[in-house]
């Protein structure tokens, strides 16, 4: 079965891999099961791939063995390409990607005695669908008046996706993430046991780290990604310009072989067989229940409050989730601005251009018989129900992408959104 698949891939595309013998970072969250899936179910195999995979302790760690060549490819932030292109994480190296690995996924989570605290202070708030805020707000304003420390909150990386989402959420109740709290870096695997040594108040981690937190009775979670930002994109598969320009097929036929991983991941009979192999496997050390919370949409916020299934918890396909969208790209890049985390003057839209390539995407879906996107931007916060995209003989269905603050984004009116955004960073951008 593989060895037709393969013949049909190539056949497909003209092109055989220059190089076959790959080594591709993850950090050990649910959002890396499309590498785990396309190495255990046989898809780089099939593509004539012999594909290692390293379990990294941090986003540093993927970081610094792919700007040395130590890593082909890995799972990545999303902003990350973008930071090591301008020279502003680590050592300057072009990087790009071609493949969104998933949307959504990521969630805020307090200990027990903040969310007690914000509970007494804004009940209303702890209330609101999704919980806002304000409630945050109200115990920052009392600590400030008593004279306490600020609050200590963790993102897993300076420049993720996390660290933004969290800006955001706390930006829309008038709360100054840089110096209203104190934002600490920690690794993902290593939030829950900072939250019960109490080290950090709180934190913004993927999945399942959410869970474990609830799980082991640690803390509460408040506000998941997916109601931030419904269907908003989290970790892409990434690589450097030049790996990418040496090795085009090669890259073109991992392209493929974590797109067909993708697809199986979406159907929903197989998101328990993906906990059980992400756990039984040795590839995260969490169980396959706590697993399945987050890749099945069981997701649990407390041991007293379960909101139901959310079926977009962790979004693998659908959607055209893996279609790398330069408007998703220039969303992050513009938070990047906001908070003064670009040099003066960047291009955003020159510097998304060059990280973002939808037509490599474009190029190995095409080999696979996947319908694309005709376009590389959409205007994002339009949708509050599912829709349908035309293109050219395919419609695809789509997904909802609402902001929880109702704001929309326009990709082609960078300036205009900046400017009406609160609690904004000095770093200036052009569009």
């Amino acid at each position: 079965m593989a060895s037709v698949s393969r013949r049909r891939g190539q056949a497909a595309s003209g092109t055989v891999p220059e190089t076959n013998r790959l080594k591709l970072g993850y950090i050990p969250l649910a959002d890396a099961a499309p590498l785990v899936v396309a190495l255990e179910r046989g898809y780089f195999r099939a593509e004539g791939l012999a594909v290692t995979l390293s379990a990294e302790p941090s986003w540093a760690n993927i970081r610094d063995k792919i700007q040395l060549g130590a890593l082909d490819a890995a799972h990545m932030l999303a902003p990350m390409p973008m930071a090591a292109t301008l020279g502003i994480d680590g050592r300057t190296t072009p990087m790009l990607t071609a493949l969104t690995l998933n949307l959504n996924g990521n969630a805020i989570t307090v200990s027990n005695s903040l969310n007690q605290r914000m509970h007494e202070l804004a009940p209303e708030a702890m209330a609101a669908q999704p919980t806002s805020a304000q409630a945050l707000a109200a115990v920052i304003a009392e600590r400030q008046r008593r004279g306490e420390p600020p609050l200590r909150l963790a993102t897993v990386y300076p420049l993720a996706t996390h660290n933004y989402q969290l800006r955001y959420w706390l930006g829309s109740a008038g709360i100054d993430p840089d110096s209203d709290v104190e934002l600490r870096v920690v690794p993902p695997p290593l939030v829950a046991t900072h939250l019960e040594a109490g080290w950090i108040d709180g934190y913004c981690v993927g999945e399942p780290w959410n869970s474990v937190a609830v799980d082991s009775g640690l803390g509460h979670t408040l506000v998941t990604s997916y109601e931030l930002w419904n269907n908003g994109q989290e970790k892409v598969l990434g690589v450097t310009a030049d790996w990418a320009q040496q090795f085009p097929n090669t890259h073109r036929a991992l392209l493929r072989a974590v797109l067909r991983a993708c697809r199986w991941l979406d159907q929903r009979s197989h998101r328990s067989e993906a906990a059980e192999l992400l756990a039984d496997g040795g590839y995260i050390e969490a169980s396959a229940s706590t697993l399945a919370r987050g890749l099945t949409g069981a997701f649990e916020y407390s041991p007293s409050r379960r909101r139901g299934d959310i079926e977009d918890m962790l979004v693998f396909h659908r959607y055209a989730a893996n279609f790398p969208w330069r408007s998703h790209g220039l969303w992050y890049a513009t938070q990047m601005a906001r908070w003064g985390h670009l040099p003066e003057g960047t291009d955003l839209n020159a510097l998304v251009h060059q990280c973002v390539r939808p037509d490599l995407f474009r190029q190995a879906a095409g080999d696979l018989g996947l319908a694309c996107p005709e376009e590389d931007m959409k205007t994002e916060g339009v949708h509050g129900r599912d829709w349908l995209l035309e293109t050219d003989g395919a419609v695809i269905p789509m997904g909802r992408d609402q902001f929880f603050d109702g704001v929309r984004f326009d990709p082609w009116d960078i300036g205009g959104y900046l400017s009406g955004l609160p609690v904004s960073g000095t770093s200036a951008a052009t569009g």
